[in-house]
């Protein structure tokens, strides 16, 4: 049975991970990912878990560490935000490279310069192409929920790739909110214990972890992770479908709100797409067919089943919570005109650049978007394919 609570998406986390008990968690504080270790480590301290907690001197460190206990057969995790997963960057490609399904909680915050400690997804993003599977959430609840998920999917055989559970920083971190958590039998249940085949220290079968890949091997070992990627597509919903059987709440690539007719559309993620639903709301009681596509899972990106979800629509805004720095667009822009590229009848489709560094993102703003779609359906001109929005004027 659900158990009522009010928590942030920091504390829901740690919950999540204390219910799991991982056999180590190697940390090191960054603003807003520090309350996941803060709260652990009381969890630890007061003998609720039997982790080993590591404290190591950098966010690199945090990441190698998880690595050796991956390697040697157990299961580990850690959290990080900003500069300390850019930090990471190194660690990350050997994690995943060398098939180490490690869980990396992520509180998104914008990159430096200028020095900025608010939400949006330059971190994350930057690391888009690291192989690490990428699972984001709207409020504290989903994150509560997609974290139960995250080691079933990483660590099943046909994946055994690490993944990053994404948050909004500070938004979903810090604010608190009424969540259900479930019982910790249940979840352990749910979870199941780490039993990998093979392991570094292994007696039957000794492995060496992170060789170096001569040009004879080193494309096979990559076309043999993006294999296991594409299979994270399939394990992800098998674990989403036990998940909704064994605690009722539905997830799956992406979250389609009121798109069943709808004309227009944005795609978002995020705790923005709230906002969103509720200038969708607020423009079908005016009459406009109005939708909303939130994706939650950008790793392994469902081009094919999001395209399918926009087939109908007439003219598509992609919301970016992070510049890409290309001239033409973020990189949720990409993915999505690159899924529907083949479409026969592709809809109208503009980038905008938003929420940088915590700009505010209102209701009145998401209605703004929708009326130049409204008049891009009706037949006029795109005009600028990829602008900003919320800026001031120069």
């Amino acid at each position: 049975m659900s158990i009522r609570e009010r928590m942030s998406g920091n504390e829901a986390i740690a919950t999540a991970m204390r219910q799991i008990n991982p056999d180590v968690f190697a940390m090191f504080p960054i603003t807003p990912s520090t309350e996941i270790p803060q709260y652990y480590a009381q969890y630890v301290a007061d003998g609720r878990v039997d982790t080993e907690f590591i404290t190591v001197e950098s966010e690199h460190s945090s990441l190698s560490a998880c690595l050796g206990a991956e390697a040697a057969g157990v299961r580990a995790v850690t959290a990080t935000s900003s500069a300390g997963l850019s930090y990471m960057n190194e660690v990350l490609y050997v994690a995943a490279s060398s098939r180490l399904p490690v869980v990396l909680a992520v509180a998104c915050r914008a990159l430096t310069g200028p020095i900025n400690i608010n939400h949006d997804y330059s971190d994350s993003m930057a690391e888009r192409d690291s192989g690490f599977i990428q699972i984001y959430g709207e409020n504290n609840q989903e994150v509560y929920d997609n974290y139960l998920q995250a080691h079933r999917i990483a660590e099943h055989p046909d994946v055994r790739l690490p993944l990053m559970i994404c948050e909004d920083g500070f938004i979903t971190s810090h604010a608190i909110e009424n969540i259900e958590l479930e019982e910790d039998e249940a979840v352990k249940n749910f979870v199941g214990e780490y039993k990998p085949e093979n392991y570094l220290l292994k007696k039957e079968n000794p492995l060496a972890v992170g060789p170096y890949g001569v040009s004879n091997y080193y494309m096979e070992a990559r076309v043999a992770q993006a294999e296991a990627m594409k299979n994270a597509k399939k394990v992800i919903l098998e674990v989403a479908a036990d998940f909704e059987k064994t605690f009722g709440r539905k997830y799956g690539f992406f979250e389609e709100y009121r798109m069943e007719d709808a004309e227009i559309a944005m795609v978002i993620m995020g705790s923005c797409a709230g906002t969103a639903k509720t200038a969708v709301d607020e423009l079908r009681a005016k009459g406009i067919k109005a939708g909303v596509i939130k994706i939650r899972v950008f790793r392994p990106f469902p081009g094919e089943e999001l395209a399918e979800a926009l087939s109908g629509v007439k003219a598509v805004a992609v919301m970016d919570k992070s510049e890409g720095f290309s001239a033409c667009g973020g990189p949720l822009f990409a993915e999505t005109a690159g899924a529907c590229i083949n479409l026969k009848d592709r809809p109208a489709m503009v980038d905008i650049v938003f929420g940088l560094g915590g700009r505010d993102f209102t209701v009145e703003a998401a209605e703004s978007v929708f009326d130049r779609l409204k008049k891009i359906a009706d037949g006029g001109d795109i005009g600028e394919v990829y602008t900003h929005m919320g800026q001031r004027e120069r």
